[in-house]
């Protein structure tokens, strides 16, 4: 059973310090995500808006209008 903890030594080595940097390619990618992520943020608040404005038109079936939640006591 001391066998195993030596082996696992030798293969799950830390890199050093010098061998692991990030760069500016991963700092745009990070950026690029960043971006992503608001545009389609800002993209389902518009559809959700125009959503919202058809139904407001009149333009769905009104029998489908779903029921304010009742408040519970």
């Amino acid at each position: 059973m001391q066998f195993l903890p030596l082996v696992v030594s030798f293969v799950d080595e830390v890199p050093k310090d010098e061998d692991v940097k990030a760069g500016w390619l991963a700092f745009a990618i990070f950026i690029g995500l960043i971006l992503a992520v608001a545009f389609l943020g800002f993209s389902l608040v518009k559809q959700l808006r125009k959503a919202q404005a058809a139904e407001d038109a009149g333009l769905y079936d009104p029998s489908d209008k779903k029921k304010p939640p009742t408040p519970s006591a």
